[in-house]
């Protein structure tokens, strides 16, 4: 069968406080998978952590680490989906589940060299890329247009963000949401997509975007929700992100479950029969 005759996912419409269900059933995913979901945070936090304690004295190189290190969270969340899924099929959350998913996510894939095989490392390796450019462009853009050095937060907020001119804090922020608006669309349902269905990584990206297209609210609603409670994560001293990354991983899981219907393409985890090749 060619790419092109692959069935399409359907695109559900939701409405507008749909996002909202995605958070409640986050927490009983959560309350359910106990510290195997809380464990996620937990790592992310201390990832974040050590990318405050390496940058602390280079605020213009942490600003956009940290933020750069949000763009690629979608994917670190992988195993966050995985585990709303088993609960979704009664199958029980556990650490090994979770090493699984990273480890052999594929089982039944026959050709462990395909580009389907590594369809979740590529978008990885794009999300990756993107944050990198923006960690670069974010430090290019404070270093060279602050007045005066930024070292520290302090200095961030008075010399950037409560400036005279403002400008530069619009500049910043305006760039920010320029990355932002494309990756949201790109990867917020493709990951879970990938990591259910057999589907290429283009089919994925491309399902993803149809799906912001045809709920423009609900989905600025659920990006509003996003940025919201990942602010409150990052104001608590990145204490916050324990709880705030697996409820925002589990509730992804929600949103793909809503807005795709993605029936008729096979299961990716389903034993594939190895091709016969006549002589």
């Amino acid at each position: 069968m060619t790419a092109s005759s692959d069935p399409t996912p359907l695109i559900r419409t939701i409405t507008v406080m749909q996002p909202l269900s995605w958070l409640a059933l986050a927490w009983r995913d959560m309350a359910r998978a106990g510290w195997v979901s809380f464990a996620h945070g937990l790592v992310l936090t201390l990832l974040g952590g050590l990318i405050m304690w390496v940058a602390h004295d280079r605020f213009w190189l942490l600003a956009g680490a940290l933020s750069g290190f949000l763009v690629v969270a979608p994917v670190l969340a992988t195993s966050l989906y995985a585990l709303s899924r088993a609960l979704e099929r009664g199958e029980r959350p556990s650490l090994g589940l979770v090493w699984r998913t990273w480890t052999r996510w594929q089982q039944g894939h026959v050709d462990k060299w395909s580009s389907p095989y590594w369809c979740l490392v590529q978008f990885g390796v794009l999300l990756a890329l993107a944050a990198t450019g923006w960690v670069l462009t974010s430090a290019a853009l404070i270093t060279l247009l602050a007045p005066v050095p930024v070292h520290t937060p302090i200095d961030f907020l008075r010399v950037v963000v409560a400036s005279p001119d403002g400008w530069l804090f619009e500049l910043w922020l305006a760039l920010g949401a320029l990355l932002a608006a494309p990756i949201f669309a790109s990867s917020v349902v493709s990951i879970p997509l990938l990591l259910d269905r057999r589907i290429t990584l283009m089919q994925a990206v491309l399902t993803s975007w149809r799906t912001v297209l045809d709920n423009p609210i609900p989905m600025a609603v659920w990006a509003a929700l996003i940025a919201g409670f990942t602010l409150l994560g990052l104001g608590s001293f990145l204490l916050g992100l324990i709880a705030v990354m697996p409820m925002l991983g589990h509730a992804s899981w929600h949103a793909y479950r809503d807005l795709v219907d993605a029936s008729a393409l096979p299961l990716r985890d389903e034993a594939v029969a190895p091709v016969q090749v006549r002589s």
